[in-house]
């Protein structure tokens, strides 16, 4: 079928058909497919759908459509220039929505070297703010000049304030209950008693025919203290695919750091290793201390890790990497199996982001697994939830979640 812009007949039919019930359908299609002849619509956009035409042809058109052939009503494409960029930036900011904005803005990163770009004050005043966008700054951080420095960090300031709103309470609450309920005593004041887990050790005193629990001993919580309770070290593989992992991490580790009760460390490596802990009560500054890029040495991370426990029985190890090892493997594992036969809780993400299932490595997962530290993927808002497993040593939440076993 002929387009609308080679065969006038064709585009008033569709203009006519947009009155029917198939024409928002017909619209739809056309912006999918891009106006091509062979899109099979015929189609004619005007207005709003011809400016939002023009801005999805300019990422994700052919080299015929940015040229201007065969598509009268399409964009010539983004160009090289700084200016171009800003208002096509501009312009998908006024016709889709923001999560819509943040994809294409990642596509046109990865589509088009759009990353040096970033490095304009006045492109990341452009542009919509998202943890893969402060992904993409901090593997540019070292390009950076100084100019582009302090609109970089009010760009990953507004999302990392805008995470921790998001995050920090129910992460505290979850946590500080968990920690109350990990000090555990036996002659609890009644108010104290902790009632589920008293009726479960005492079911055996089951009197049926009074219908009732006998109960012989009686468990409680404990009071709540100032003291540390549980050390927590977080270990982050700083490779580029671990971006966004990187990015949570950092919040994560400001947000228990900000806990009395907990002592919390923050070790991030590629084949060397960095501990930010003196930075932690600003994950911005823990953000710009990394360097996304790089190979990958769990096994030195590690063993800088272990160097620092000084309670086992009171601390989780929380490895975030995709566990591509360039290290020494089995070094790697009896390092894991060592820290576990000591008391340790070892926790292996492979992933901490929004996003689906990760690439990892197999194989290292399955050994972490046969040491009874089960590699999974875990979203932002169950993290919480998995720390207080890990802190109560209780089996760890992950049935719902991407693990290898």
């Amino acid at each position: 079928m002929s387009t609308a812009t080679e065969n006038g007949t064709a585009g008033e039919s569709a203009a006519a058909s947009a009155n029917g019930t198939g024409g928002e359908r017909l619209r739809r299609w056309r912006l999918v497919l891009g106006g091509d002849a062979a899109d099979g619509t015929g189609c004619a956009l005007g207005g709003t759908d011809a400016a939002m035409d023009g801005a999805l042809n300019a990422l994700y058109g052919t080299d015929k459509d940015k040229a201007g052939n065969r598509t009268g009503n399409r964009s010539a494409g983004l160009g090289a220039s700084a200016p171009s960029v800003a208002r096509w930036l501009g312009d998908i900011r006024t016709y889709f929505p923001s999560s819509v904005v943040q994809v294409m803005q990642r596509d046109a990163i990865d589509r088009l070297g759009l990353s040096t770009l970033l490095l304009e004050p006045e492109m990341l005043e452009a542009v919509e703010v998202d943890v893969h966008l402060v992904g993409t700054l901090l593997s540019l951080n070292k390009a950076m000049p100084e100019t582009t420095k302090e609109t970089a960090r009010a760009v990953v300031r507004k999302v990392v304030d805008d995470l921790e709103k998001r995050l920090a309470t129910r992460t505290r609450s979850t946590l500080t209950g968990a920690l109350d309920r990990s000090a555990r005593i036996s002659r609890p004041r009644h108010r104290d008693i902790d009632w589920d887990r008293t009726i479960r050790a005492n079911l055996k005193n089951y009197l049926p025919e009074f219908n009732t629990v006998v109960p012989e001993r009686l468990i409680g919580y404990g009071r709540a203290s100032q003291s540390v309770k549980k050390d927590v070290v977080l270990c982050i593989d700083q490779s580029g695919s671990m971006a966004a992992s990187v990015v949570y991490a950092s919040v994560f580790g400001a947000v228990l750091a900000s806990m009395r009760s907990i002592a919390t460390r923050l070790v991030v490596f590629d084949t060397a290793v960095v501990d930010l802990t003196d930075q932690l009560d600003d994950p911005v500054d823990v953000l710009f201390g990394t360097q996304l890029g790089g190979g990958t040495d769990i096994n030195r991370a590690l063993a800088y890790c272990q160097s620092q426990i000084t309670r086992p029985a009171d601390t989780v190890v929380v490895l975030i990497s995709d566990l591509y090892e360039g290290g020494i493997r089995d070094e790697m594992l009896k390092r894991v199996a060592a820290m576990k036969a000591s008391g340790v809780q070892f926790v292996a993400l492979l992933a901490l982001s929004d996003e689906g299932t990760p690439a990892y490595d197999h194989e290292h997962a399955a050994a972490l697994a046969a040491l009874g530290a089960p590699a999974f993927a875990c979203t932002p808002d169950l993290f919480p939830d998995v720390m207080a497993a890990a802190i109560e040593k209780r089996p760890l939440p992950i049935s719902d979640m991407v693990t290898h076993q």
